[in-house]
């Protein structure tokens, strides 16, 4: 394809575009080319219905129970038994008038009625959850912008603008938007995992494999790219649209296979494959691969499949288990109920009456048992605390909304939660800690060190020339310095914050850096070594016009430092720079700008003649040493102001704050000490990667836990830090057992290769300014303001959504006790259950959905970061909690069964026990049920405060929903008692019993001041309920490595996205398989030149099969430079991979169409995975 491009006057002629200028940003070309090409947006898969959720929510076993019972009680009501002698049917009472037996229905339907209002309420509750999940969703799209070229500006625009003919940059750290071909590149690598599998990155040229897709991660370099696909022409679209239409046909595809598995498994390999055949090709890569012989892969699967997942959220882990616990006693409950009811009536009936069974009794029998059958779910349904999961979610939804405000998308529903456990928080430094504002304030050049800015006139024009050109160049093109927005305002700067304060420096400096720039642009530049990491510098080639080299350098200071062998001196000259004049500097210059708080840089550079045959420019090592000090600067990044109070709030909190920064541990110490992660005269450590990587590994350079155990707990600052050993202390602090809690950590990152300790961490923290798409990608909240004082709000919404629980689960719990016990005793003493099954879903449902609503809706305070965090292994319902489950319990047990047994005496009214079948409701089983409900409502305020606080009324009136909730089930009570009749079994009530009732609920208040002064470390006996699941509780299969961590929330989401990784990995397995294959036929194994990116698949037949694992340097690379020579050329030659991040390992199968066909030696690798195929 790229031949065929060349050949036809390249890419720019046919796209009609030009490279400086690109496209003119005409509406009517730009309308015209989404009309041709389409636009840059992949429609999403349909959401779910109403009418889906609906079902989804019939699905409820307790529910289908009750339709169950429902349905028969009402055909049982319209069954008229035929004539006969009733009285011989014993004490059955079928109802004295007409109109009763006639308004049997009634109960029934009602119930029916009531499950249409659980439903629907949960249907809902899913629904606008789904709604916000997208909507979030569609935020998070919204705010990815690209820098394209138009009309000869870089211009930022949204993902979904970006048109087919756009000249886009692409840099470090960007998440492809599009599919197209480079046309100017530097140092380009491409993490192309995502589509390929293969970890390794792709290195970028335009001679070979110019190719870039969309969805594939710039890992290092820069360059430019013209669009050729956008939507869902680019390759990520067609992944999509091939899942949207598969997953439609994945349910078709379970039938078929099920039915193939049912002939012999030959044929149905065969039919498979045939099937295969007749699909298109997509499809066909898309199918499994199945041995013929008896399919161990489907085995392994299912193996897979049964593996209970791990729980990701701390708090579904208790939720879950907690609630399995009140669902097995709620059954039990009910069972016995129903057998005690059922058990009672047959020896009352049969034994003690000594009744006969007639057959035209039989239908007021089973009434009867369909009655019982009805308390027992009734119960049940009580006892079982659906209510949680609602709770949970609405609780989350309202703080992701609240959260937003205070500039946290969250990404993933339970990371909100999560991070109210928060132990420790490692952040970076700049841009989260500091400002990210930075402006060079001292310089060390011509051997004089400057504390302010010096005049121009002070340097000399040689040393100037060097140090315009050197900045200008050597700092990527799309940084720059544009004029305030407004009046009087401070600059703006654009790109990356440290170039911008030395362009900063030239125009201090009263020269203009795109002077430079127009001269030299960006394609002129020969070669240039882009900034990560692991090198912590960045250096540009120039080929000047007699053909001799110019080497621009500049970064951490002590690195670009150790490279240099001569320095400018006072009058310009180069002059010889000793190992002892390098220590005098950092003595006297760089340790005193790092104490100060200031990022210190080195510029260099080096000549290379014009008659000496050009270097090896892939040899780095080579280029970038004996290097000439042009100057060093200090560059100063204040610390936010709010940050210290942050930090202080944190340590009060019970959480750890820890820097880890790529900084200078001079100046990471002093910021340290200017945030108050550090104070004077504490005993903490502050330590480099190189100090941290040598403490943590053995002799072997094996990372021991038990090492890092010794370290962790003292760190407070990691300085001259690789992504690496960020990830190794994130994972180091989670997996270690030093202390009785299990640490939960939150990570902050930015760059790309943030992206494993982002992942790894408990709450990925990523910044929505400063960070790259990568680092969003891999993150559970984004900063949308780059602050850590967001954190710390954070961690009061995250212990909010934990309380906001713990309070639903105290006042549900209450109602569960009281509601079942109250059943139980009343149907076993009285033949029947004081609370109907309509009126105990009218409480389920006040306890459930209204007081999830009520109580999880409560905004946090402040008083929240004044307790230590809860952990992994905290109960959800503590000892506090269980005092005042009990105590409330106990007091509305009282009151209940003395309504129940004396109420009629009390309120001088008939007595409503031992009522006949269809008797109409009784005053007296109302005022039990009105005073019930009453004391629930009053309850709710109790239930408001958690940790034995007096004062449950604090703060009220800022939750207008609780307020609102409480006022209208009182509301609602009102008009259930006064006008529900028979179908909420409820009689009208006077005055006076209606005040009785409210007096009855108020005492509750009472009663929880008194509960409240029982000191509960007394009440030893109180056990807590609700704990996480312990290590030893899981089984060792689950703790294997490759059991997915689901997130709930996000569950329907990774659907599609592990369809798409396994159908390419299909694809990837099945090509290498048929070409390792192939291969056997073919003579002659070639190494390539390169790594192989996808469109090796589609060029030329060149296949690996590689067993490559990730690499992961035991040292900083710095350390290598400090070897003498003699050692770098004692290392085994280079690989011809010329990836520098890579590392060659296990066996390369290429393989070359030309050459002849022979079979493979045997003792060749092909030959041993031929015969193990």
């Amino acid at each position: 394809m790229v031949q065929e491009l060349r050949q036809r006057r390249g890419l720019k002629e046919i796209c009609h575009i030009r490279k400086k200028i690109g496209l003119s940003g005409n509406p009517a070309d730009i309308e015209r080319r989404e009309a041709v090409f389409g636009k840059n947006f992949i429609p999403p898969k349909k959401p779910k219905t109403f009418l889906q959720l609906v079902w989804e929510a019939l699905q409820d076993v307790t529910l289908i129970i009750l339709e169950i019972a429902a349905v028969v009680s009402l055909g049982l009501s319209f069954y008229q038994p035929p004539g006969g002698n009733e009285s011989l049917c014993g004490s059955v009472n079928v109802g004295e008038e007409e109109e009763e037996s006639e308004a049997g229905w009634i109960e029934g339907a009602a119930i029916l009625l009531s499950v249409v209002c659980v439903v629907l309420v949960t249907a809902f509750n899913d629904w606008s959850k789904e709604k916000q999940f997208r909507g979030l969703q569609s935020r998070i799209e919204q705010e990815q912008k690209f820098t394209v070229i138009r009309g000869g500006q870089v211009i930022q625009i949204p993902v979904a603008d970006i048109i087919v003919g756009d000249i886009a940059q692409v840099k470090y750290g960007d998440l492809l938007p599009a599919d197209g071909v480079l046309i100017q590149g530097n140092d380009l690598k491409i993490d192309e995992s995502s589509l390929t599998g293969e970890s390794d990155h792709v290195k970028k040229s335009l001679d070979r494999d110019p190719m870039l897709l969309s969805g594939t991660h710039v890992m290092e370099g820069s360059g430019r790219m013209v669009v050729t696909a956008v939507g869902v022409n680019s390759q990520t679209g067609i992944i999509f649209t091939l899942l949207g239409a598969g997953g439609d046909e994945e349910e078709k595809e379970k039938e078929k296979e099920k039915k193939d598995k049912k002939s012999k498994k030959q044929d149905g390999a065969v039919e498979n494959r045939n099937k295969a055949k007749a699909q298109d090709g997509a499809a066909m890569e898309m199918q499994p691969l199945k041995s013929e012989d008896g399919g161990d892969g489907d085995e392994k699967d299912k193996k897979r499949a049964n593996l209970p997942k791990k729980e990701k959220s701390v708090l579904q882990g208790k939720l879950t288990k907690l609630a399995v616990q009140i669902g097995k006693a709620g059954l039990l409950m009910s069972a016995i109920t129903v057998i005690i009811l059922v058990l009672y009536f047959v020896i009352d009936t049969f034994w003690v009456q000594k009744r006969p069974w007639l057959a035209e009794c039989t239908p007021i029998y089973i009434q009867y048992f369909v009655k019982f059958f009805i308390i027992g779910v009734t119960v049940l349904v009580v006892a079982v605390p659906e209510g949680l999961p609602l709770a949970v979610t609405i609780s989350l939804a309202y703080s992701v909304k609240k959260m937003m405000k205070d500039n946290n998308l969250v990404r993933h529903l339970d990371a909100c939660e999560t991070m109210g456990n928060a132990t420790a928080i490692c952040s970076d430094k700049t841009g989260t800690l500091t400002m990210n504002r930075m402006t060079v304030v001292q310089a060390y050049i011509n051997e004089k060190h400057y504390k302010k800015i010096p005049e121009p006139e002070a340097i000399p024009e040689k040393t100037m020339a060097y140090l315009v050109t050197g900045i200008s160049v050597n700092c990527a093109y799309t940084s720059k310095i544009l004029p305030p927005e407004k009046e009087g305002g401070l600059p703006r700067h654009v790109g990356n914050k440290t170039e911008c304060a030395l362009l900063g420096l030239l125009l201090d400096l009263k020269r203009d850096y795109q002077d430079v720039r127009n001269e030299i642009p960006e394609e002129d530049l020969y070669k240039v070594y882009t900034f990560n990491s692991v090198r912590k510098s960045m250096s540009t080639v120039l080929k000047n016009s007699d053909g001799s080299f110019r080497i621009f350098s500049k970064g951490a200071s002590e690195i670009v430092l150790k490279k240099c062998f001569k320095i400018l001196s006072a009058n310009g000259e180069p002059k010889v720079f000793r190992p002892r004049d390098r220590d005098d500097i950092v003595k006297t210059v760089i340790e005193p700008m790092a104490s100060e708080g200031l990022r210190t840089i080195c510029l260099a550079f080096r000549d290379f003649p014009a008659g000496e045959p050009e270097p090896e420019w892939d040899n780095e090592n080579d280029i970038v040493t004996g290097l000439t000090c042009i100057a060093v600067v200090g560059i100063e990044d204040p610390v936010r102001p709010e940050v210290p109070d942050a930090i202080k709030k944190c340590q009060r909190a019970g959480i750890t704050v820890r820097m880890v920064t790529g900084d200078n541990i001079n100046t990471a110490r002093a910021i340290a000490l200017k945030c108050g992660i550090l104070n004077p005269g504490e005993d903490f450590l502050c330590l480099e990667g190189k100090d941290f990587n040598r403490r943590i590994r053995n002799e072997k350079g094996e990372i021991e836990q038990e090492r890092i155990d010794k370290i962790w707990p003292k760190l407070r600052v990691l300085a001259r830090s690789s992504p690496t050993d960020k990830h190794t202390l994130v994972k180091g602090i989670i997996d270690s057992t030093v202390f009785e809690q299990r640490q939960v950590v939150a990570v902050t990152g930015d760059g790309t290769n943030d992206g494993p300790a982002l992942k790894k961490a408990d709450v990925g923290f990523a910044m929505g300014i400063a960070g790259t798409d990568v680092a969003k990608e891999a993150s559970d909240i984004i900063l949308t303001d780059d602050n850590f004082t967001s954190i710390v709000k954070a961690v009061m919404w995250g212990r909010n959504v934990y309380d906001s629980i713990s309070k639903f689960l105290q006042f549900q719990l209450t109602v569960n006790v009281v509601a079942v016990i109250v059943a139980f005793t009343g149907a076993c003493i009285t033949q029947d259950s004081p609370l109907k099954a309509v009126q105990m879903l009218w409480v389920n449902l006040i306890m459930d959905t209204l007081a999830s609503l009520a109580l999880a809706t409560e905004p946090p305070t402040e008083a929240l970061l004044l307790r230590k965090p809860y952990g992994r292994n905290k109960p959800l319902i503590s000892r506090t909690m269980m005092k005042n489950i009990l105590g409330h319990a106990f007091y509305q047990l009282v009151v209940v069964f003395t309504l129940l047994f004396a109420g009629e005496k009390i309120f001088d009214i008939d007595s409503g026990r031992n009522a006949p079948l269809h008797a109409p409701p009784s005053e007296h089983y109302t005022i039990v049920f009105n005073t019930f409900v009453m004391m629930q409502l009053f309850n709710e305020i109790n239930a408001r405060k958690i940790h034995g606080e007096r004062n449950v009324f604090e703060g009220i009136f800022n939750n207008a929903i609780f307020c609102s909730i409480v006022l209208g089930t009182f509301v609602v009570q009102i008009i259930i008692v006064q006008f529900g009749g028979k179908p909420f079994s409820c009689s009208e009530l006077s005055i006076e019993q209606w005040l009785w009732s409210i007096f009855l609920g108020m005492g509750t208040l009472l009663w929880g001041q008194l509960i409240s002064t029982i000191p509960t470390s007394r009440l030893k006996f109180l056990k807590e309920a609700g704990h996480g699941t312990q290590k030893e509780e899981i089984p060792e299969e689950e703790l294997a490595e490759d059991v997915e961590e689901i997130d709930h929330a996000e569950r329907e989401l990774r659907r599609g996205q592990i369809l798409w990784f396994r159908g390419l990995n299909r694809i990837q397995t099945q090509i290498r398989v048929v070409n390792a294959f192939r291969s056997s036929l073919y003579e002659g194994l070639e190494k390539p030149e390169t790594r192989s990116s996808i469109h090796n698949f589609m060029t030329h037949p060149e296949f690996r099969i590689e067993d490559s694992e990730p690499h992961i340097p035991l040292i900083d690379d710095t350390d290598a430079e400090d070897d003498a020579p003699t050692k770098r050329n004692s290392t085994p030659p280079p690989s011809p991979n010329k990836n520098n991040n890579a590392v060659d390992s296990g066996i390369h199968l290429t393989t070359d169409m030309n050459k002849s066909a022979t079979s493979s030696s045997p003792g060749s690798p092909l030959h041993s995975l031929e015969t193990s195929l």
